[in-house]
């Protein structure tokens, strides 16, 4: 990554910085504008992840932009603008719906460049949830972090106001190889999972997502028993690894499922891993069973950095990060009986064969899905932009 942002000021607008993908790319980011040698601030109402954001030599502005009131959006857009212009800021890069429209303000009245990335497939059932998700095809540039997210884009907000589908850029999120690389991960940070999560004679099967309908659990405890009726002496050791966030109904839905199909033996339901490297080393496979598209998909992409083979649904952005046969497969969504046919196929690999798939899957990762290239391709669309701004 050779590009420079030598006195250059960055600013990123978010809700807030607790946790998640959009987030974590915010810090990824801003490290990636300090490195090359530009400022790098950052506006949300704040979080667990402000600490580490600083320590990365960023600036934080504590403002409350997880806020849908017209009126206190409209305060935010003055706050940015005054933010902006006492830090000289060059360019505004909104992350999220609700801060972008006080961000779109502040650009405007300061007459900087304007970048807002899709995280996520913004759904709108009504004009005026179309015109309220628009804000974020109104950039200078408009970055999406898929092919798939790219088409959605254009499908709901083309030729009005993306006028112009040469702004429109997909930059893939990227996995972190400084933390998902196999050699990272500590006997000693392993063992504890071993510990935990037992499995050592096992097939173990690691799903990661928060437990929600869409995430596919149910569909895999199916895929799961529907395996057992024909592969008994198979020894499965299935993880459910993520946080109901107040979902207790599902989960409770998920518990009696295990219960009535007998699976108490085989599945267990973890809740948060603070250690996804070594829950991803622990498996020998990963599954990502979203009912519906996922606009990126980061499990799929940071379990092949791992050198982990998965199994994805055959929608949304997995089909940009999964190479069936080579890396893993790819299934329906929301069918058991595929899902027990793909896993079955594992069982039948050799130990050669599935070592083999999961090289291929951590090549892939690096050779296409890193930060450092995603970090760059943002920083490429940086300097085009405030280059076009300067001309003008």
């Amino acid at each position: 990554m050779n590009i420079e942002l030598k006195q250059k000021t960055i600013l990123q607008v978010i809700p807030e910085l607790e946790t998640g993908g959009a987030e974590r790319t915010v810090l990824e980011v801003a490290e990636g504008i300090v490195a090359a040698g530009g400022m790098a601030l950052v506006a949300s109402q704040g979080g667990k992840l402000v600490a580490e954001l600083e320590r990365l030599g960023a600036q934080h502005f504590e403002l409350p932009l997880a806020t849908k009131n017209p009126f206190l959006m409209r305060r935010n857009g003055s706050s940015l603008t005054q933010l902006a212009r006492e830090k000289g800021v060059d360019i505004i890069h909104a992350r999220s719906r609700a801060p972008a429209w006080s961000a779109l303000r502040a650009a405007k009245t300061l007459n900087v460049p304007f970048v807002t990335t899709y995280h996520g497939i913004y759904t709108s059932q009504s004009r005026l949830k179309r015109y309220y998700n628009s804000v974020m095809a109104r950039g200078d540039y408009v970055i999406a972090n898929s092919n798939y997210t790219r088409e959605t884009v254009l499908q709901e907000h083309a030729p009005k106001p993306m006028s112009n589908a040469q702004r429109l850029i997909t930059i893939h999120r990227g996995a972190d190889l400084r933390i998902f690389s196999p050699d990272q991960v500590s006997e000693s940070r392993l063992s504890a999972l071993k510990n935990a999560w037992g499995g050592t004679n096992a097939f173990k099967i690691l799903l990661p997502g928060r437990l929600t309908s869409w995430k596919g659990q149910l569909i895999l405890l199916e895929a799961i028993r529907m395996l057992r009726m024909t592969r008994q002496e198979v020894n499965l050791r299935l993880i459910l690894c993520g946080s109901a966030q107040g979902r207790d109904a599902y989960e409770a839905s998920l518990v009696a499922k295990i219960e009535e199909d007998g699976l108490g033996e085989i599945v267990k339901i973890v809740g948060h891993c603070d250690d996804m490297a070594a829950a991803y080393s622990w498996a020998d496979l990963v599954i990502s069973a979203s009912t519906r598209p996922e606009a990126f998909g980061r499990v799929a992409i940071e379990a092949q950095a791992m050198a982990r083979p998965v199994i994805a649904t055959d929608h949304g952005g997995a089909q940009e990060t999964v190479k069936p046969g080579e890396t893993g497969f790819l299934v329906p969504p929301g069918e058991p009986q595929a899902m027990a046919t793909a896993l079955e196929r594992f069982l039948d690999m050799s130990e050669q064969d599935l070592a083999k798939m999961g090289a291929a899957a951590r090549i892939n990762a690096v050779e296409v899905f890193s930060i450092e290239r995603m970090i760059g391709a943002t920083l490429a669309v940086y300097t085009k932009a405030i280059a076009e701004m300067a001309r003008e």
